[in-house]
């Protein structure tokens, strides 16, 4: 998760989530070993099994001593890729949504410049693709005063922890892997680069380095964090606990062991020309997707050409119809209104009437957002002290996290 990272806090309603405790860590865990002394791994879960839905925020326990408070927020990371232009999809599915989170959460929101490189890109357009995605995140109403925003690349302990993690997880938990099968066949092998399939250790370090409590994923992504957790367990099995403490660390484990946060509804908003396809920043075709920067003409003319189909009424949630239902809920999300004021508005139009309608409310959405973002582009310095500063905050919690990798895989303190 184009792909966005983990794209893509998708919550259809306005109402703020809500807490739930989760069970302790070691519970679930069980022993570690068996009555033959070897390794006893947590069990992971099967190609196609879903994770546990989170509706509202899970909490989980500090890697700390520390007695958890009510008072300490939780904290909560997610990027988008610096790859063309951010589009609908991201923006409803993820960057519009960090606005509520970064209320009642702490948050740490990067462009993820390092995971861009995992196929072929053309090198002199990452710097300013990588730009003009911090300065859209900032005209959507990320607020720095609230998150860090920062460039992955500009925190160092992204990559140094990313190779310490890929000594501990097995080659085989990658293979697995759906979307580098798919990838790999769609590239072929031979002009597959070894990134692609170990990304995502880079994905689980952006995680595991911030001991992040939740991860907003999409459908796409959940295999991803379920890896995520499986290195973060098996790191903490064979370095964490007594083993660190007697090296001079504070024993117990090294990392938190996330948990995904994933809406209940909205989750995927589709492409223009494909209703079961997702909207993509790699689909071949412009006509496929909106981007927040399209002028109204262009808006008018992907909505005007987008695909529908012969019924002569509108309606939600009929498999038989997911143009129908992904246009409905793409007009829902931007105008914030329930489904049932959607339904008693549209319920007697046809496509000729709900076309301009949409159109009307996607150009006025918008708008706002494009004014911003020339206001910010119009003045780099401001830009770069945002992008600085945030790095700085990110760089002070992930240090820490590094050096305590280091002290429990044995290496010589610095």
């Amino acid at each position: 998760m184009g792909r966005s990272i983990f794209s893509h806090f998708l919550i259809l309603s306005n109402t703020p989530p809500r807490y739930v405790v989760s069970l302790p860590r070691g519970a679930r865990l069980g022993k570690c070993l068996n009555r033959a002394g070897g390794i006893y791994e947590p069990r992971r879960l099967r190609i196609g099994e879903s994770l546990r839905c989170l509706c509202s925020l899970s909490v989980s326990e500090p890697s700390t001593s520390q007695a958890s408070s009510s008072s300490v927020k939780k904290r909560i990371v997610s990027g988008v890729q610096p790859t063309g232009s951010i589009h609908l999809g991201n923006y409803l599915g993820a960057i519009k949504n960090w606005i509520d989170l970064q209320n009642t959460c702490e948050t740490l929101f990067f462009i993820v410049d390092l995971h861009a490189i995992t196929l072929p890109y053309e090198g002199h357009k990452l710097s300013k693709a990588t730009k003009d995605t911090a300065a859209l995140y900032l005209a959507c109403g990320v607020d720095p005063s609230k998150a860090s925003v920062f460039v992955q690349s500009h925190v160092r302990a992204h990559v140094e922890l990313m190779w310490l993690l890929s000594s501990a997880t097995p080659i085989g938990w990658l293979n697995r892997m759906i979307q580098f099968k798919e990838k790999s066949q769609k590239e072929g092998n031979e002009n597959v680069g070894v990134a692609l399939l170990t990304y995502p250790v880079l994905m689980a370090s952006d995680i595991l380095l911030y001991q992040s409590d939740l991860v907003p994923v999409g459908e796409d992504q959940k295999q991803h964090l379920e890896l995520t957790r499986e290195i973060a367990e098996r790191v903490n099995y064979l370095y964490g606990g007594r083993k660190w403490k007697k090296l001079g660390g504070r024993g117990g484990a090294i990392f938190k062991v996330p948990e995904a946060l994933i809406p209940p509804t909205g989750a995927r908003v589709m492409s223009l020309t494909d209703g079961l396809s997702k909207m993509s920043k790699s689909a071949p075709s412009d006509q496929s997707r909106i981007n927040l920067l399209d002028s109204k003409d262009a808006i008018a003319n992907k909505i005007k050409r987008c695909k529908t189909d012969s019924f002569t009424w509108l309606e939600f949630d009929n498999p038989e119809r997911p143009e129908c239902n992904n246009l409905l809920s793409v007009y829902q999300l931007i105008t914030s209104k329930s489904k049932q004021e959607v339904l008693e508005e549209c319920k007697d139009m046809n496509w000729g009437s709900f076309k301009p309608l949409l159109t009307d409310a996607l150009i006025d959405h918008l708008h706002p957002i494009q004014e911003r973002y020339a206001e910010i582009t119009s003045d780099p310095s401001y830009l770069d002290g945002v992008l600085a500063d945030g790095a700085s905050k990110a760089a002070s919690i992930a240090d820490a996290t590094v050096n305590n990798v280091y002290q429990a895989m044995g290496f010589l303190r610095r």
